[in-house]
């Protein structure tokens, strides 16, 4: 994603500039202080710039998914592909038992999103016991949408307007109240020969109002490379119980 690009490329950028202006480096073409702190404001312009970019919207031309029918507009995404050596049926049984222990950097990355402060138990703090997915439906998550061996829909909201009281129930996603930014994500299985599948997980937020959309853009921005860790972890943490099941 550019705008998180710029924004990591900016921070980079003016811890440079600041550590040259406690000692500017000649041999860099930094000789001067006055050099090392135009450095560091370039950068921060970079991170204000990637934070304040607009977020354009986009929406499907024709609804092939279940996930196209819960968002079929979003400001924002991500989406990852695994080749996975297993049948549709056993990929799909996997991405239902996933633990978060089984999931690379998971705990690592999801405690940094938190600010490593204790909460109650959600996808952000999740335990070693129960598959991933049941954490998440028990800590704020609605389920979407459930086609086996085929699809998988989850989804939350990340943002509400202050006094907010509307329940999270799927009718939401379809209409979505000014104020709120909702995210959906999901899990598509498809064949791939006779003993094979390729698995997708896309996630979609619609943020309905300029100012929810300016707010969480900036978010996005920040969490967007620890989250795509993170599905790309997920994915590998599929494959490998999808393999291993008899």
């Amino acid at each position: 994603m550019l705008a998180s690009a710029i924004v990591y490329a900016g921070i980079i950028l003016a811890i440079v500039g600041l550590a040259l202006v406690v000692r500017p480096l000649p041999r860099l073409g930094i000789a001067t202080r006055l050099r090392a702190s135009l450095v560091m404001v370039v950068g921060i312009a970079l991170v204000v710039i990637g934070l304040l970019a607009p977020a354009r919207e986009s929406r499907v031309s024709r609804p092939t998914t279940r996930l196209d029918q819960f968002t079929p507009r979003w400001q924002f995404r991500e989406i990852h592909t695994i080749r996975v050596a297993a049948p549709p049926d056993r990929v799909f049984a996997a991405i239902k038992e996933v633990r978060a222990d089984e999931i690379s950097l998971f705990r690592a990355l999801t405690w940094i999103r938190r600010g490593g402060q204790p909460l109650p138990e959600s996808i952000l703090n999740a335990g070693d016991r129960d598959p991933l997915i049941d954490v998440a439906l028990r800590g704020g998550f609605v389920r979407l949408a459930e086609d086996p061996p085929r699809e998988l829909v989850i989804g939350t909201a990340v943002h509400t307007p202050p006094g907010a009281r509307d329940t999270l129930t799927p009718q939401l996603f379809l209409r979505p109240p000014a104020g709120y930014a909702l995210a959906a994500m999901n899990f598509l299985v498809t064949a791939d020969g006779p003993n094979a599948s390729i698995v997708t997980t896309e996630t979609r937020v619609f943020a309905n109002g300029r100012s929810t959309r300016r707010r969480f853009a900036a978010y996005w921005r920040v969490i967007y490379p620890g989250s795509a860790i993170i599905r790309r972890m997920w994915l590998r943490a599929v494959r490998q119980r999808a393999m291993r099941q008899p």
